[in-house]
């Protein structure tokens, strides 16, 4: 399915020189501000007070956030837990302040209009906990990129697995950066977005380097030069890429506007990484591979000789 179709072939090569020094100019500035503000870890990482209440009828979040909120006790984290009537409440570590402590004035505050809830939980997440979740995202992460070298490796060549795994991290760090700048809260739900990330713009890397190869194999491109190549493949799944990112990000941005706090940090990483999943797929990956030397033999074996019979 196309919406249009263009004739001409879009240079992209030519620029290629440009766009990758933007996008490390971008992944530097993305990593200076990990390294010096740091990413705003949530309870889960962090450890806090998890609390779970019961309400008689339909509980209103925005207005237990708030109450929660005016409270003073840090960036609260507030969703519904199952059914309308029970909330999970979250609340960062506070100096000085139990958990008991700290779930006697969020039940006061919460009860203070006569509203009819029930404590049903109280824990303590401790640091250790936070600390083994940091490692088992860092891993997820890693055998994630690991999985996709050795499929992209084995599917087409090693230089094309090569500029997509440096394009891939290049999104997750512009991510990561971008939660670091603003001091949005990471949260598991926010990994979640990141591992997604991951494997949309694999996918989006995968579609441009399938045509790359089909180019290779046409006989009608064979005087051209590997540059021309695969500038004719990106624009030819230009279409494609437009319906696909532009339904995908619409699907988002209505997550982002409608989904409420709970699936903000979430919306907020997919919106990041599809627009940047494009411009690094399109625009990173395919000049890194025109870099690392990639030619038509990589991608088409030739045709072995054929033995004489022996009379």
């Amino acid at each position: 399915m196309e919406l249009f179709r263009i004739k001409r072939d879009i240079p992209f090569m030519s620029y290629g020189k440009v766009t990758t020094a933007i996008s490390l100019l971008t992944f530097i500035v993305a990593v200076f501000f990990l390294f010096t503000k740091g990413l705003n870890l949530s309870v889960e990482f962090t450890g806090g007070t998890v609390m779970e209440v019961q309400y008689t009828q339909s509980a209103n979040l925005p207005d237990v956030r708030s109450r929660v909120e005016r409270l003073g006790l840090g960036e609260p984290s507030v969703q519904s837990l199952g059914t309308s009537r029970d909330v999970l409440i979250r609340l960062p570590n506070k100096p000085g302040i139990t958990s008991a402590q700290l779930s006697n004035q969020v039940m006061t505050s919460l009860k203070a209009d006569g509203a009819q809830l029930e404590l049903r939980k109280v824990e303590f997440v401790g640091p250790s906990v936070g600390a083994e979740l940091v490692e088992h995202g860092l891993t997820a992460v890693i055998v994630v990129c690991i999985g996709i070298m050795l499929y992209l490796a084995l599917r087409f060549e090693w230089r094309f697995a090569v500029a997509a795994i440096i394009a891939n991290m290049h999104d997750v760090v512009i991510i990561l950066g971008c939660f670091a700048f603003f001091q949005w809260e990471f949260s598991l739900t926010v990994l979640a977005g990141v591992l997604a990330v991951l494997g949309y713009s694999v996918n989006e890397s995968v579609v441009v380097f399938d045509r790359i190869r089909e180019n290779f194999r046409k006989p009608s491109m064979r005087t051209k030069t590997v540059a021309e190549v695969i500038d004719n493949a990106i624009t030819a799944t230009m279409s494609r890429t437009i319906i696909t990112h532009g339904s995908t990000e619409a699907m988002v941005l209505s997550m982002l506007v409608f989904g409420g706090p709970a699936l903000h940090g979430f919306a907020i990483a997919l919106t990041i990484g599809i627009v940047f999943g494009i411009y690094s797929s399109v625009l990173v990956a395919s000049p890194i591979a025109l870099a690392l030397g990639v030619t038509r033999e990589h991608m088409v074996k030739p045709p072995k000789p054929k033995q004489e019979a022996v009379v």
